[in-house]
């Protein structure tokens, strides 16, 4: 996919065309400039709900998880596991159920909120590198759909928990294609240091071993090569691996049901091309369909960032204004304790005006370091940001609905914010704002 640039660079200082951004945006636009997720007026939510404020646009996350079922329909049996980490909110979780999204889970926890939001455990993969004996249990008795193994042992402890309950384990191995997925270090997953999957080498006789284990049934085989991938050619890559793998598995008499070639699939955060949906399974179709005609096999994605994350923006306002000789500091009432991807990740992310000038007319602006008020030099959301600010300006920082509310903490013992979904105008809040006594809820004196 290939949008135009909606920013620049001068002088070090970022300026971003927000009304063109939104173009690219699902359900966010600006409606007499003032800036609408999904049918809401932003200042409006501001006004009602308080900020920090997280909204999420529920026809923008159908519309992305769509997306995946159109442009695999060509195959038969395509599960589509929405990765829960990205965005665990029961309402996200409810609208995807309802949709017949699958789930990807990396904890009870995570298995909990599924069920919890009218999940099916049948369509559930519980992936991860740490699986206990009590997880695989809690997994197992509520009939989870497949584990994607990630070492050896963990066969030998699924194997003993289910014969404890009388059951066949459903398992996929993950492999480590080693391939280069050209993403941040910290989100890349594919690589042969990275700490994910079985090593492609000892693939085949990780399977002979499973084979021999009474109580699993292998069904699948898994690859997972990062996250925020815009380009196609890795997944191709990696997808080449796994067809030599399962070529050489059916040869050997180990039939397998699916492949699974995880998420990853990036999205736009200002300037970025990624593929599109319907490019990425251009890319793949040729290689899936042969498979499914010589081996029957089903397709499982577990795409989280990709359906989630451009579904919604965090609303913060500026509360004080700091020039000083050398920086100017516009310190908001959200922080790297609310959305903490700028200071893990040096994520660059889109910093927008809930309400546009009358004018395209740039001459008010100053450059900004946006920053929040946790005592760390890390606390901050956009830095070198050419804007228009003043004491009450409400900002939204747009491709907050992944990795955002589901990574905050009460670090600075800091209320988490409250959670908003819009439906075509229509706004509900889907997790209140916790206030000061659920910051010791559970500790004792």
């Amino acid at each position: 996919m290939t949008f135009s640039p909606v920013s620049q660079t001068q002088d070090g200082a970022l300026s971003i065309d927000a009304a063109k951004l939104t173009e690219s945006l699902p359900f966010i636009e600006y409606q007499d400039n003032t800036l609408y997720i999904d049918g809401a007026d932003t200042t409006e939510l501001a006004k009602l709900y308080g900020t920090p404020l997280y909204v999420y646009s529920k026809n923008a996350l159908l519309a992305n998880y769509t997306a995946y079922m159109e442009s695999f329909s060509a195959l038969n049996d395509v599960q589509i596991c929405y990765a829960v980490k990205a965005n665990s909110n029961l309402a996200v979780l409810s609208a995807l159920a309802k949709a017949g999204a699958g789930f990807d889970i990396v904890s009870t926890g995570e298995l909990a909120r599924v069920i919890r939001a009218g999940g099916n455990p049948a369509q559930i993969v519980y992936s991860g590198v740490g699986k206990t004996a009590s997880d695989i249990h809690t997994a197992l008795e509520a009939g989870v759909g497949c584990f994607n193994v990630e070492a050896l042992s963990e066969l030998d402890t699924i194997n003993a928990v289910a014969a404890e309950l009388g059951k066949k384990a459903p398992i996929a191995l993950r492999i480590n294609p080693d391939v280069d997925a050209k993403t941040h270090p910290y989100i890349s997953t594919g690589m042969k240091d990275n700490k994910f999957g079985i090593a492609h080498d000892v693939a085949i006789s990780a399977y002979e071993y499973a084979n021999t284990l009474p109580n699993l049934d292998i069904v699948g085989i898994d690859c997972h090569i990062g996250s925020q991938l815009t380009e196609v050619k890795p997944f191709v890559d990696a997808l080449d691996k796994m067809i030599e793998l399962i070529d050489e598995l059916f040869a050997r008499g180990i039939k397998l049901s699916h492949v699974d070639l995880g998420g990853g699939l990036g999205v736009r955060y200002i300037d970025e091309n990624p593929a599109s949906v319907h490019e990425f399974a251009e890319a793949l179709l040729p290689k899936l369909l042969a498979l499914q005609a010589k081996y029957k096999l089903g397709l499982h994605l577990e795409p989280g960032r990709n359906i989630a994350a451009n579904a919604g923006v965090l609303l913060t306002r500026v509360d004080v204004l700091k020039p000083t000789e050398h920086k100017n500091f516009a310190i908001v009432d959200a922080s790297m304790s609310e959305l903490i991807r700028p200071a893990l990740y040096e994520s660059v992310m889109a910093i927008i005006p809930a309400k546009l000038a009358d004018t395209q007319d740039n001459e008010q602006s100053q450059v900004w370091d946006v920053v929040g008020t946790v005592c760390e030099s890390s606390d901050f959301l956009g830095k070198e940001r050419a804007l228009s600010l003043e004491v009450g300006t409400l900002l939204a920082v747009t491709g907050a609905g992944a990795y955002a509310f589901s990574m905050a903490s009460n670090y600075n013992s800091r209320p988490r914010p409250a959670e908003v979904m819009t439906d075509n105008g229509a706004h509900r809040i889907v997790r209140a704002r916790e206030n000061l006594e659920d910051l010791w809820r559970g500790e004792q004196l």
